[in-house]
């Protein structure tokens, strides 16, 4: 399979951090040492991708804020990495005035406009540093890569094209035009640094083929501009030997409503859903020693305690698409394996006469005794596997207090029977009203769910009955509102979305912690385990890569940005099935969606090794990966 779009956008980082030069391999020497200076969209671009350590190895000493207060280091190169604003212009303009460092390097996240580069050259000119200015690129970096296999477009002003902003009724044409291409910008950064252009796909009346249509025309006129073409030589690398082309399937979030709101029950959208998780770190909140406070102390403050959970952590890679009972018993097997080889190492040192922790002791036992140099040698994977243990320890430990104190199981398995039309074995009323299961967003969330889905919408009589329930239970209406009028207005009425016929499958209850010596006290929550059923995004991608006819795709338009007429076509040029595709969902997806199309590409993948095809698969997921809860982003503030 061709290089992930995670591994292209580190290794063109990385260029952009050795002065825009390849990074010379098995290289002893000392790199030159620099400053990188950044804004905050440069920040989170870098950050799920590059260590400290990482940025140290490679000459970086120190890495700054653009708008932060920064002295001179006038012996010292800097690179800049920012977006190319009104704002950073200027004080890059006012650092060259003010000769902060021996030289700059100047790269934009995106492509700055010739005006822009104008003001640059005229600050350089009047502060008589022509010379420091040692290179000027355009990146085109404007994405946030977040696995191997997805992508966000930003994680700064992301409200500015979310979902509701997207979708508010008081829009404007000229505020939709900056939103679609701010959307583009992202979408054709992307396409540049992996190195491919797509055939495009797309809904009609949508959003989307707003977004289609501006990619088709700005991939077209960089095509047609063959001098200065980002799709030739060698920007398309080993891309353009490749006969198949990525397919770009370009959703629009009003196709599934429901799946957004969908409580959910793997790990790592549970991670999401429920504690503060973005660009790959979990930031959790530890009470420290409250117990031991005297009477009428003040209570302390709690530990604020981060986690970076990344594609170097095994457990994580292994398990963040597990169901979560699944995860539990999985933390507690590595923590059994864990002590059994540290009480081997700790025989081993009793057996030699080396009870305390003398390091060096050891080492001098150590050449008379393979098993103790074979165990000394494992301890620092030991305790990184340890350091590991410890972290996904805290992590569901936080998950699972969110599970028990709202009942999260519960009301999983309830959406999951709605949303599959099976018999409910509780009334939505008795769900909504039961003060000791879930908030108040909880409650809005499961009534969204049951609404969208309803073939016929409840009499008004009824939908009194549930707003009374709802507000009495804290809930804001202003999502319900607005649903109303999406669902009208989208006639779902007659025909809701299909989830499939699959529910998830109670194993029983954990009648009490999985062995004695647990971790994770499960009593009352329940083991469900999952059904695979794809999602509508799932099913869309399957349609049309491979080809197939459905009446829910026959009518996506067709774009080819490499054919010299642009055609208003649904109808493919190519009948091949694709290898390759991207799915971006305008509006915004989430980890429910991704963890759905991964099980598509694993079962696919299965499925083509038994027939004897060749037919690797890479989909890359675009989402913002904020769960669309309506109460913020449609209905007003969060209650």
């Amino acid at each position: 399979m061709a290089a992930g779009i995670r591994e292209k956008q580190t290794v063109a980082l990385k260029r952009m951090l050795n002065f825009n030069l390849p990074p010379i391999k098995n290289s002893t020497g000392e790199p030159v040492w620099k400053v990188l200076i950044y804004d905050r969209f440069g920040q989170d671009i870098i950050s799920p991708l590059l260590s400290v350590k990482e940025l140290r190895d490679m000459g970086i000493t120190l890495h700054l804020l653009l708008h932060s207060d920064r002295d001179p280091i006038p012996d010292v190169p800097a690179v800049y990495f920012v977006m190319p604003t009104e704002e950073n212009i200027d004080r890059m303009c006012q650092d060259l005035r003010n000769q902060l460092y021996e030289s700059y390097y100047l790269n934009f996240i995106s492509a700055i406009s010739r005006s822009k580069l104008e003001d640059i050259a005229n600050a350089a000119l009047g502060a008589s540093a022509v010379t420091q200015v040692a290179k000027v690129f355009d990146q085109y970096l404007n994405f946030i890569t977040l696995e191997d296999d997805m992508f966000v477009l930003c994680n700064q002003n992301k409200e500015l094209i979310s979902y509701r902003a997207i979708n508010r009724p008081d829009i404007t044409d000229t505020e939709m035009e900056a939103i679609m291409d701010t959307v583009v910008d992202s979408l054709f950064c992307f396409f540049v640094t992996l190195g491919a252009i797509p055939i495009i796909r797309c809904s009609r009346g949508t959003a989307a083929e707003m977004v289609a249509v501006k990619l088709d025309k700005k991939l077209r006129e960089n095509l047609r501009d063959a001098r200065n073409s980002l799709f030739t030589g060698d920007t398309l690398g080993a891309g353009q030997f490749s006969f198949q082309r990525p397919l770009l399937v370009l959703v629009d979030r009003n196709i599934d409503l429901a799946t957004p709101l969908h409580h959910t029950w793997t790990y790592q959208a549970l991670v999401h859903d429920v504690l503060d998780f973005h660009l790959n770190r979990v930031n959790l909140e530890e009470s420290s020693g409250m117990e031991n406070s005297p009477a009428g102390a003040r209570p302390k403050k709690k530990n604020k305690k981060s986690y970076d959970l990344t594609p170097a952590d095994k457990f994580w890679q292994k398990h963040k698409g597990s169901p979560f009972p699944e995860v539990a018993e999985s933390v507690q097997q590595e923590l059994e394996s864990y002590r059994a080889q540290e009480d081997e190492v700790k025989r081993l040192k009793s057996i030699m006469g080396i009870e305390g922790e003398d390091e060096g002791a050891i080492s001098m036992l150590s050449d008379n005794t393979a098993k103790l140099t074979s165990a000394v040698s494992s301890l620092p994977e030991l305790l990184e596997k340890k350091r590991l243990i410890d972290l996904h320890t805290n992590v569901a430990t936080a998950v699972l207090e969110h599970i028990k104190a709202r009942k999260l199981d519960v009301y999983f398995e309830y959406e999951e029977k709605i949303m599959s039309k099976s018999a409910l074995d509780k009334s939505l009323l008795d769900m909504i009203s039961d003060p000791d299961a879930g908030t108040p967003e909880d409650k809005m969330r499961l009534f969204l769910i049951y609404y969208i889905n309803s073939v016929q919408a409840p009499s008004e009589a009824d939908l009194e009955q549930y707003k009374k329930a709802l507000t009495d239970a804290g809930c804001n209406l202003a999502p319900l509102n607005y649903i109303k009028q999406w669902k009208a207005f989208a006639k779902m009425a007659s025909a809701p979305t299909s989830y499939g016929n699959a529910t998830a499958k109670p194993l029983g209850l954990f009648s009490r912690v999985m062995n004695t010596g647990s971790q994770f006290v499960m009593e009352g929550v329940k083991n469900l385990v999952l059904k695979q059923q794809n999602l509508p995004v799932t099913r869309i991608l399957d349609n049309l890569m491979e080809m197939k006819s459905n009446p829910e795709t026959d009518d996506y338009r067709y774009f080819d940005p490499k054919m010299l007429r642009g055609s208003d076509s649904s109808v493919p040029r190519n009948k091949n099935p694709f290898q390759e595709a991207i799915v971006f969902v305008v509006g915004g997806g989430n980890y429910i969606e991704y963890q759905n199309l991964v099980d598509y590409i694993k079962a696919m993948l299965l499925n083509v090794h038994l027939n004897w095809t060749s037919h690797a698969l890479q989909v890359v997921e675009k989402q913002t990966p904020e769960q669309l809860i309506f109460g913020e982003l449609v209905g007003g503030k969060r209650t």
